[in-house]
């Protein structure tokens, strides 16, 4: 007979990364853009979690990390940008939805993917490393894009399912120690 406790144990291991993340970030600034960014790595982690119950729990709490991590970001800009950064960011936020759209024909999942091209977008033009963070809210993008394409029946489904925590957790690993990096750069220059 199997123990409902084992499952219990799996979800919080699988919310466990993130959640370290978010500890992560409290404990190495003490600003509120670190506290901002542990609030938006928590609740990732809790969409983690929940997804496991039901598709829909999780992805609201990922769709609030998402708001989070916008409001991170716009409060963060970067001094300026070239045309073809911005150009990127612009096709971040549209074409992230369309194509979220077009790999499930689910409204609710191409509204879902509006947040997170407006993360993806935000992020990009932020003042944090876009080798880091930049490039970690695209890897985001992708393991979701990852997920939806594995929503029914296609060819190599099984391997896109396969991909989509190592990339997950890349994205969030970067994005944390990106912003975290940045911070406490800062700190060492006032000092």
């Amino acid at each position: 007979m199997d123990s409902p406790y084992g499952e219990i144990w799996l979800i919080l291991l699988k919310g466990a990364g993130v959640a370290f993340l978010a500890v992560y970030a409290l404990l190495r600034h003490p600003s509120s853009t670190a506290k901002l960014l542990a609030l938006v790595l928590a609740l990732s982690a809790m969409g983690d979690m929940l997804i496991e119950l039901s598709l829909q729990w999780g992805g609201a709490a990922f769709f609030f990390s998402h708001v989070a991590a916008i409001s991170l970001y716009l409060a963060n800009p970067r001094a300026s940008s070239t045309p073809s950064q911005k150009g990127l960011a612009v096709a971040l936020l549209f074409l992230t939805p369309l194509i979220c759209w077009l790999l499930t024909r689910d409204i609710s999942i191409a509204s879902y993917g509006l947040a997170l091209g407006g993360m993806a977008a935000t992020a990009w033009m932020s003042r944090f490393t876009r080798y880091r963070v930049g490039l970690g809210a695209v890897l985001f993008v992708i393991s979701d894009w990852l997920i939806f394409y594995g929503i029914g029946e296609r060819p190599y489904a099984e391997t896109a399912s396969m991909l989509v925590w190592p990339i997950y957790y890349a994205a969030q690993f970067l994005i944390a120690t990106g912003v975290i990096q940045t911070l406490r750069h800062e700190l060492r220059d006032v000092a």
